[in-house]
């Protein structure tokens, strides 16, 4: 399975695998860690950073 809006994955990519069931779906017990290996983070992610590899944000610049 993998998590998140939108992937990056091809054919013949290289993934890490955790353990880990999505009950809607039967026979799935194992999910894709995003941002490590081939698999990217999800773009614009704020919340739940973590488990989708996003970096945090850049902090907007104030102006005085």
């Amino acid at each position: 399975y993998i998590p998140g809006i939108g992937h990056n994955l091809q054919e013949h990519s290289v993934v890490l695998i955790r353990g880990g069931r999505v009950k809607d779906l039967p026979g799935v017990r194992y999910h894709i860690v995003r941002g490590t290996l081939d698999s990217s983070g999800v773009a614009n992610r704020m919340q739940s950073r973590s488990k989708y590899g996003a970096k945090r944000p850049k902090a907007a610049k104030v102006k005085n």
